[in-house]
């Protein structure tokens, strides 16, 4: 059977080209005892994928260069030599990037069982959802009442965020680019803020008329000028989780940091980053506790969806264009 797969040919400096993605093909060879084989229906893609992309090791290996990519997705296993997995059983696992995935039966996890789209187990009930639930629950340490500020608050990760922050009864205010965001996250009952053509002093007035009495709890998801402005807004004793900045991920040169991280120290304030996969061992507590709010409609999602595997660079890249309105996914 032909798997056809996305690789890049070359480390990107800045913004990725393009260009430096390719399509392939290749014959897979007859799975072997405890291997599956996957036909993947739904792709992910998420920020995060650009530092591996960079040829560098963070908190996770680098993409190899001219090799399949990877990442989370979704599929029904057409082949089986595993006997947990039967053909027909739908799954998750991160061998996306291509249309037919082969790889060992301890690399699948079984789809949950609750009445939603397979592909919400991509986004909201999958690794950016419970990075939204981390980050508020274990990392900032959110209680009743509390005061949130979310940037990227309308993104994959940013519109969980602001749903459980809103059910926690404080003031939550989203910060966020296009009009269509905007009103979405009013929507829901969320302060909206915009960030376009906005300086860090424009935007910190903005927050202060938004939220007067200053915020508890920052979900950072941006960094630049958010982050600043942030800063210049929190209470005493503040929490920031910070899950991503994704607005340095495609700089060339490392860019100045705030020139106000003083305020961490005026608002005895504690900031902390967090990457969600050390606190996947908390994935079925976050299923028990949102799991049946997606179900029942409790808490919304949104998804921008590319189809076709050819599209999944496309998708990408459209991520550090605020292109995608939750959950950017390719369909296949």
């Amino acid at each position: 059977m032909q798997s056809r797969y996305i690789t890049i040919t070359d480390h990107p400096q800045g913004t990725p080209a393009r260009e430096l993605f390719e399509l392939h093909e290749t014959e897979l060879a007859a799975p072997a005892d405890g291997e599956v084989r996957v036909r993947n229906t739904w792709l992910s893609v998420d920020p995060y994928m650009r530092g591996r992309m960079s040829g560098v090791k963070t908190y996770i290996d680098p993409f190899e260069l001219n090799e399949p990519l990877q990442g989370a997705a979704v599929g029904e296993v057409i082949e089986s030599r595993d006997p947990n997995f039967p053909v027909g059983a739908k799954v998750r696992h991160m061998a996306g990037w291509r249309d037919i995935a082969q790889l060992p039966g301890n690399q699948l996890e079984p789809l949950p069982a609750f009445e939603v789209p397979d592909q919400a187990y991509l986004g909201v009930l999958g690794m950016p959802g419970m990075t939204a639930w981390t980050g508020l629950n274990r990392i900032a340490e959110m209680q009743e009442g509390d005061n949130v500020l979310v940037s990227g608050a309308a993104g994959a990760v940013g519109s969980l965020a602001v749903q459980l922050a809103k059910a926690k009864g404080g003031t939550v205010v989203g910060i966020a680019g296009s009009q269509e965001k905007l009103d979405w996250l009013e929507s829901k009952g969320v302060k909206a803020v915009s960030y376009k053509g906005k300086n860090a002093a424009q935007l910190t007035e903005a927050l202060n008329e938004a939220c007067p009495e200053g915020f508890d709890v920052y979900y950072e998801n941006v960094g630049g000028i958010c982050l600043e402005a942030a800063l210049n807004t929190l209470r005493v004793g503040a929490r920031i989780a910070v899950c991503g900045m994704i607005a340095r991920y495609n700089e060339d040169a490392p860019s100045a940091g705030p020139g106000n991280l003083a305020m961490i120290l005026i608002r005895r304030a504690r900031m902390e980053g967090f990457i969600v996969f050390d606190h996947w061992a908390n994935y079925p507590a976050f299923l028990d506790e949102v799991g049946p709010q997606v179900a029942n409609g409790q808490i919304d999602y949104e998804e921008t969806i590319e189809e076709g595997l050819e599209r999944t660079p496309d998708a990408f890249l459209k991520l550090f264009e605020g292109a995608n309105h939750g959950k950017m996914l390719v369909k296949l």
